[in-house]
């Protein structure tokens, strides 16, 4: 079991409740897309399962561990295991390409090895097959800020596909991108992931980008799950009443779907 989530609840510093009474079990290998409105707690989700944040409440178990009763060193080895695609990926702007994606495995390394690829990448050809699965092959020595969003992303993506983490959480991986490439940046993420057999989350704000690619659908509300089935089963009224007082638009519902008229946020 790659997660499993038993009563979790989060309450920040300030009394916010950010999660609660969560309960979910991700088996090794399951493909999951998180939805709901904004402020909903799908971020809250994905950084208590990065270990990021403790839980006030329930108990975490990540990879067959629980984190938080792990000494910090230990911990540090778990999160290794674990990889991390953010909406807006923390890359030093002046960084060349190859070093971000190649960055991705500095947990696994040793000391010796990580100060040596600052110097002079180390695996070149592993760099280039993950930013080639991704249309980026031709940025390989670029800067990162020399990048677009939507490329900043893809190299974000990259760099977890090269790390090789057994579970992947995606947060918001593709929201600078136009549709049809976030399409297809989503179809490889999946692809690879079920080819390599690893776990992966990811929270997404385009619901009709969830519904086909993802074939389990968590939606989440005012921090608790509301249903968790698959895309086919989910009907329009679920997600009215999940994404009630937000303004929607509506668009046909992709054809893995129902056939009815599907509710998507405005972005």
């Amino acid at each position: 079991m790659s997660v499993s989530l038993n009563g979790v609840g989060l309450t920040h510093a300030n009394g916010q409740v950010a999660l609660s009474g969560i309960d979910l079990q991700v088996s090794s290998g399951e493909r999951v897309a998180i939805i709901g409105p904004s402020g909903a707690g799908k971020t809250s989700l994905l950084r208590l399962l990065a270990s990021n944040l403790r839980p006030t409440a329930g108990q975490v178990s990540l990879l067959e561990q629980q984190p938080w009763q792990l000494s910090a060193r230990q911990r540090q080895h778990l999160r290794a295991r674990i990889g991390l695609i953010h909406q807006a990926p923390p890359l030093p702007p002046r960084q060349r390409v190859v070093t971000a994606v190649l960055a991705g495995k500095l947990g696994q390394w040793s000391l010796v090895k990580s100060l040596l690829n600052l110097l002079h990448p180390v695996d070149m050809s592993g760099a280039a097959a993950a930013l080639a699965r991704l249309d980026l092959a031709d940025k390989l020595f670029e800067r990162c800020d020399q990048l677009s969003g939507g490329q900043l992303q893809r190299v974000g993506i990259a760099r977890v596909l090269y790390q090789a983490p057994e579970l992947i959480l995606a947060d918001e991986p593709v929201s600078a991108m136009d549709p049809v490439l976030a399409g297809h940046t989503l179809s490889v993420l999946n692809e690879e992931a079920s080819r390599r057999g690893m776990t992966l989350l990811a929270s997404l704000h385009a619901v009709d980008l969830a519904l086909t690619h993802f074939p389990r659908v968590i939606g989440v509300r005012e921090g608790r799950i509301v249903f968790d089935q698959p895309p086919a089963t989910i009907s329009p009224a679920q997600l009215d009443a999940l994404y009630a007082n937000e303004q929607l638009q509506v668009l046909p519902a992709p054809e893995s779907t129902t056939q009815a008229s599907v509710q998507i946020p405005r972005c």
